[in-house]
């Protein structure tokens, strides 16, 4: 089993969440700016069956209830878990049924659209489209709408 580690690095303060992480057994540890999400998408798509994602606290998955309920559902896909230090949580078990029952009690009465989107550059979207992502990918990994990134490619042929 290989145990990830994933942390926002936001200043000085976060080296210590690293080194929990560490502590904790993660034998690889990732870390990326706040509001970017590029390296978690990697580690979700590279996560293999039994392997484990481990975080400091919850709120390093993502602004609310829906992007972190939509990353267990990506690594129960997957076949892995997902285990948090602070509070001790895991998704494994009992407890991994308490926590997604938490987490859709939150998004159950979390405001949809209360968290503005961010707005994609269209050289962004183009690049991943000649890497050969398709559109339907590319507004899942950007957190836009299938239409943002039609309406984008098009601007960009006109």
């Amino acid at each position: 089993m290989l145990r990830i580690g994933y942390v926002r690095i936001r200043d000085a303060e976060t080296a210590p969440e690293a080194d929990d992480l560490r502590a904790a057994g993660c034998q690889v540890v990732r870390g990326e700016e706040p509001g970017a999400y590029a390296t978690l998408e990697a580690i979700l798509d590279f996560i293999g069956e039994g392997d484990q994602l481990t975080v400091a606290r919850l709120d390093q998955l993502g602004a609310g209830g829906r992007a972190i309920l939509a990353v267990l559902d990506r690594l129960e896909a997957r076949g892995a878990s997902l285990r948090v230090l602070e509070p001790a949580l895991d998704s494994l078990g009992p407890g991994g049924a308490a926590l997604r029952a938490a987490l859709e009690a939150v998004v159950a009465v979390e405001p949809a659209g209360a968290f503005p989107r961010r707005r994609p550059a269209a050289q962004e979207i183009r690049a991943l489209q000649r890497a050969g992502v398709g559109p339907v990918e590319i507004a899942r990994r950007l957190g836009v709408s299938r239409m943002t990134v039609w309406r984008k490619l098009k601007e960009a042929t006109a």
